[in-house]
């Protein structure tokens, strides 16, 4: 029995054996899988591994640039930005936090501190200025993203980020401010969205205004925080640059209470006003009516929200005859002098022209038909242009070529071909009608003849300002000689006798030598009626006719009444009188010109 039972014992232990031999084995080939592993990660793809790690750990936000001012020629801001702060906060990870570390100055000197949730947040308290508790309930939580306080000034955001509470962070936000409201407000244009340039020059220079975002990316652990001593990079935003405009905003301002008040007046559906400077081109005022306010556009229609000088394409009338009178003086086929014999009426190759006055068998010198503005006169004398010479000459002073100055949307007017003309409107072009053209072209026109035949393109922005203050001018565009120094002399001395021996005379400015000439034209319905509805009325002069400094222009749109029974004279003379002080103009010493209405 005994040895039957030690038999049996024996037996066992070489499967012991076995299975311990076995069990080691198992042990040995995970120790060597995981050991190999551990080699693989640690040993062969250290970079790997630990910049995925990295990357994970890593989180950025967005350090917005500061978008550039619009300033008038002055440097008054028009437009300028502020950078604002969101206080924001991840519930999920302030509400886990009991406390967390931070470098704070002690004893001078940065050091590693710890410091409790409860501490955090009265901290935050008063950086904000907020009560305790209403802080608490704004960070407890569940929510991901929840906005604790909104625009804050930046010194407030930076004691706010030097707190380093967990789960609590600034976010910059642009705000755009309009200082002056609605004065040039269609020229300055407005923000969509806060950001995005809408209308006027800020949205054609929305690419140099907004500069280019910087970053700041920054190293969290797994709880969320962000770790003190991890990777902390900066990239510094690049602010816009300032666009100087070469307006002036106290006769912006002038200019648009005044064409407003004709306005409202004169019942009128809209009205413009232009100030340029003969001699460089400058826009100094371009005045709307119902100018919009950038501060809050939407206050005003959208058809109002632009810039009506460029955009509104219309017959121009009257004010057309200089370039009629331009072109027969340059071609050699009349002088300011020239005498016509003229009728009621005059008519020609079956078209028969009238006078808005009446009035019998008369001569009239050239001077006096421009002084008088006889349509009759001007086809008598347009009449010894050829076709292609009209539209030739219409085409050399601007006539459907737009002014590009810097604004969206503008007109380029319409000016037909030649060939295209029909029996009527090859006379009518020669007195403004059968034509088109915006307020800019009109005055770019004048302008010609005032900087003695040499036409300036129209000039809207002067100069962009780097952030560091440099300021870069914007070239001229190229001039280019229209008519000769002797031609544009004489058509001045037209203009000005307009206003001493013609019908003007309520454009005359005491001490200051005026030439001017006005403008009535029918306006199309634009409802989708057909025929004429109402009436487009304008003048536009220049002064001191010693040398000729400024352009003014002041049109009406469908003024009510009885439409010869209105006159833009005072209107003109106050905004021409305000631009000669502004600019300190020294009153005119020269005689005026006189020229003869009528023949001898």
């Amino acid at each position: 029995m005994a040895q039957r039972t030690g038999k049996a014992l024996s037996g066992k232990a070489p499967n012991a054996t076995k299975r311990l031999r076995l069990g080691l084995g198992i042990m040995l080939t995970l120790l060597l899988v995981v050991g190999g592993k551990l080699f693989f990660v640690q040993g062969l793809d250290v970079g790997g591994m630990a910049a995925a790690a990295l990357d994970y750990r890593m989180r950025e936000t967005s350090l917005p640039a500061e978008r550039g001012s619009i300033l008038d020629s002055d440097g008054t801001v028009l437009a300028n930005s502020v950078i604002r702060y969101n206080v924001v906060v991840d519930q999920r990870v302030n509400t886990k936090t009991e406390t967390f570390p931070r470098f704070d100055n002690v004893d001078g000197k940065d050091k590693l501190v710890e410091v409790t949730r409860e501490q955090g947040l009265r901290e935050l308290a008063a950086a904000l200025g907020m009560d305790l508790d209403a802080v608490r309930e704004a960070v407890t939580g569940g929510q991901g993203y929840y906005i604790v306080a909104k625009d804050l000034k930046p010194d407030v955001e930076l004691r706010v980020s030097e707190l380093s509470i967990p789960g609590v962070d600034t976010v910059g936000v642009s705000k755009r401010v309009y200082p002056n409201g609605s004065v040039a407000g269609g020229i300055v244009g407005f923000l969509q969205d806060g950001s995005t340039g809408q209308a006027g020059i800020e949205q054609t220079q929305d690419g140099l205004l907004s500069g280019k975002d910087g970053k700041r990316l920054f190293e969290i652990g797994a709880d969320g925080l962000r770790i003190p001593v991890g990777v902390d990079e900066l990239t510094p935003p690049e602010d816009g640059k300032d666009v100087k405009l070469t307006l002036n905003s106290d006769l912006q301002y002038f200019a648009q209470q005044a064409i407003q008040s004709q306005t409202d007046k004169l019942g009128a559906e809209w009205g413009v006003i232009i100030v340029m400077d003969a001699k460089t081109g400058n826009l100094i005022a371009m005045a709307d009516t119902n100018a919009p306010d950038p501060n809050d556009p939407g206050r005003v229609a959208a058809k109002d929200r632009g810039v009506r000088s460029v955009t509104a394409a219309y017959e121009p009338g009257s004010v057309q005859k200089m370039i009629t009178a331009a072109a027969l003086i340059e071609e050699g086929k009349s002088s300011p002098l020239d005498t016509f014999t003229l009728g009621p009426s005059y008519t020609v190759d079956g078209q028969t022209f009238t006078d808005s006055f009446t009035h019998g068998t008369e001569e009239r010198t050239l001077a006096g038909i421009l002084g008088w503005s006889m349509n009759t006169g001007t086809v008598a004398a347009g009449s010894r242009l050829t076709k292609d010479q009209r539209h030739d000459w219409l085409r050399k002073f601007g006539i459907g070529d737009a002014p590009d100055i810097g604004l969206p949307a503008t007109a380029s007017g319409i000016l037909t071909p030649a060939d295209q003309w029909d029996g009527r409107q090859e006379y009518t072009v020669l007195f403004g009608q059968g034509v088109s053209q915006s307020t800019l072209q009109t005055v770019r026109a004048f302008q010609t003849i005032a900087n003695n035949g040499v036409m300036l393109q129209p000039r809207l922005i002067d100069a962009y300002v780097s952030p560091d203050g440099k300021e870069e001018a914007v070239a001229p565009q190229p001039s280019r000689q229209v008519v000769s120094d002797g031609t544009a002399q004489q058509v001045q001395d037209i203009l000005e006798s307009a206003v001493t021996e013609g019908q003007i005379k309520d454009a005359a400015i005491d001490g200051y030598r005026v030439g001017a000439k006005t403008g009535t034209s029918e306006s199309p319905c634009d409802d989708g009626k057909s025929g004429f509805c109402g009436y487009t009325a304008s003048i536009v002069g220049m002064a001191p006719m010693d040398d000729p400094r400024f352009i003014v222009e002041v049109v009406l749109q469908r003024p009510k009444g009885r439409i010869y029974g209105i006159t833009q004279g005072p209107v003109f003379r106050s905004v021409m009188s305000q631009a000669l002080r502004t600019y300190n103009v020294q009153p005119s010493t020269g005689e005026p010109a006189r020229l003869p209405q009528y023949a001898k």
